[in-house]
């Protein structure tokens, strides 16, 4: 199987989300994660694809993990883009471990593969980050905090509608034009602001100084009845009026002649500077108008601009819209060619594996750099490998080999383990089964002397044997093929680095 870039844009799980222990081969060798999409690299270690690419992204690099484990071999351990293939069988196996919720609180529980589908990203117990007011809420709490308890958010005016932040309500409320006023005379209540003022010039209730205050009245009267204040009280009035008269006329009189004279001298003095003021008043009327007409062309001039800035907007405008639409297209293209280049290489798969297929039931596999190989077993990294598929006819049997380098099972560590697959093919409806064909394994001596054999008859009751439902079935054969100490031992079976396993399946019956 293969994934659009689009799926290969996060590093890998985090480690609390394992209900189980965690194994180091499910590890990515850069971010330390639970592998995701995990691609297998030339030397055998595993990444995340998009470790993977980060790394590669800035041109090939050396293996750190192969460093670490003192593995290091050119070329295979540069890392490099094209140089991993995606590791479906790692995928699978990590996918369908446990998985709890690492958020503190929520109790989901499945498999990783369900964890990222559903439910990653979509708990409401993640810790998520208020944009407005930068504080930390799980997110199941968002919408609450959003309504009731961010300082920074936004409410809209009961009165006016207009929205505001909740920190300016005070100053809000003394501009609003729609805030409630309560008349201080008639006592009405939700005048509006803007009409407030014209309800008091009309409102008879409202209390207004007295027309005599100017001489001494102190009083404040209603507006309906300032006239009878002023009935009432005319003969105070008078007397107010009267001593403010005499008081004007005792300064007058206390003036001495030659205070009129210097009083005279300062007024025919104001006089001329009157006339002076009014002069330079004449002049700044002429300036005046001819910074009118000046300003009058630059306002023509700005509406030109103005025009002219339009145009440009309306352009720019126009130039982002193809701009988007051509990167649109760009990433389209992007992604066309991401998928011809994983058909590609699936399509350069299917040629080797056709190119190495047999159709008569024999098969000679070549394992070469057999050393590296089975550093690789003993180390763990890659201790099975499987053979390219043959048949038994064009039309017949799909089968492969699995080979263990350092053993499998009751043989790990002491023998090489082979073992025989039934693989679902084309034609699996035109042929018998459960399948029952003898079949015969060989570790070639490549001096023709003395060939390490070893046969055996299907068990049709095995499900290793039935049609298969999948790509391949149990694989069947021997744990303890042949003993690593033969191999270890000056012999003919390896050569140049490179062994020849041969499989026979007797084609009688066919």
């Amino acid at each position: 199987a293969c994934w659009t870039p689009l799926d290969c844009n996060k590093p890998g799980f985090p480690k609390k989300i394992l209900a189980n222990n965690l194994e180091d081969k499910h590890l990515c060798n850069s971010c330390q994660k639970i592998l995701r999409r995990p691609l297998q690299a030339q030397c055998g270690h595993r990444f995340c694809s998009f470790c993977f690419n980060k790394t590669v992204s800035s041109g090939p690099q050396k293996c750190s993990a192969c460093i670490k484990e003192d593995l290091f071999e050119e070329p295979t351990s540069i890392l490099k883009q094209g140089g991993a293939f995606p590791d479906n069988a790692a995928r699978r196996e990590v996918e369908a471990l446990a998985a709890v919720c690492p958020n503190e609180g929520c109790t989901w529980t499945g498999t990783i593969k369900e964890f990222e589908a559903s439910h990653e990203g979509n708990c409401d117990f993640m810790i998520i980050l208020c944009p407005s007011c930068k504080e930390l809420m799980r997110a199941n709490e968002q919408e609450r905090h959003n309504e009731r308890e961010c300082p920074e958010r936004t409410l809209n005016c009961k009165y006016c509608k207009e929205p505001f932040l909740l920190k300016n309500i005070k100053a809000h409320d003394e501009i609003c034009p729609k805030y409630p006023m309560i008349c201080e005379g008639c006592a009405k209540k939700k005048i509006p602001r803007e009409k407030y003022v014209d309800h008091i010039k009309f409102c008879s209730k409202f209390k207004a100084p007295c027309r005599f205050h100017v001489v001494g009245c102190d009083t404040s009267v209603e507006k309906e009845k300032i006239h009878d204040h002023e009935r009432q009280c005319s003969y105070e009035h008078l007397n107010l009026l009267l001593h403010f008269i005499m008081g004007i006329k005792v300064s007058l009189e206390s003036l001495q002649p030659q205070s009129l004279e210097v009083a005279s001298q300062k007024l025919q003095d104001e006089k001329t500077k009157v006339a002076e003021l009014s002069r330079r008043c004449q002049e700044l009327e002429l300036k005046v108008n001819t910074f009118e007409n000046i300003v009058c062309v630059l306002n023509r001039e700005m509406e030109r601009s103005c025009t002219t800035m339009e145009a440009y907007n309306r352009q720019h405008r126009l130039d982002q819209d193809k701009i988007e639409i051509l990167n649109n297209k760009v990433r389209q293209l992007e992604r066309t060619v991401s998928l011809r280049d994983l058909s590609i290489v699936e399509m350069e798969g299917k040629m080797r594996e056709m190119s190495a297929a047999t159709y008569d039931g024999i098969f000679v596999w070549k394992i070469s750099d057999f050393t590296k190989k089975r550093q690789d077993a003993v180390a763990g990294r890659a201790p099975a490998m499987f053979s390219p598929a043959f048949y038994t006819s064009k039309y017949g049997y799909k089968m492969c080999l699995r080979i263990y380098l350092n053993g499998d099972g009751t043989g790990r560590g002491s023998h090489l383990s082979l073992f025989f697959v039934v693989m679902r093919g084309h034609s699996d409806a035109l042929l018998k089964w459960p399948f029952n064909q003898k079949v015969t394994l060989m570790l070639l001596d490549q001096n023709n002397r003395e060939h390490i054999i070893d046969a055996f008859r299907p068990d049709i009751s095995s499900s290793s044997f039935q049609r298969p439902v999948s790509d391949m079935n149990i694989a069947s054969g021997c744990p303890l093929f042949c003993p690593l100490s033969k191999l270890d031992s000056k012999n003919s079976y390896i050569r140049d680095d490179t062994i020849f396993i041969k499989a026979i399946v007797d084609l009688t019956g066919l």
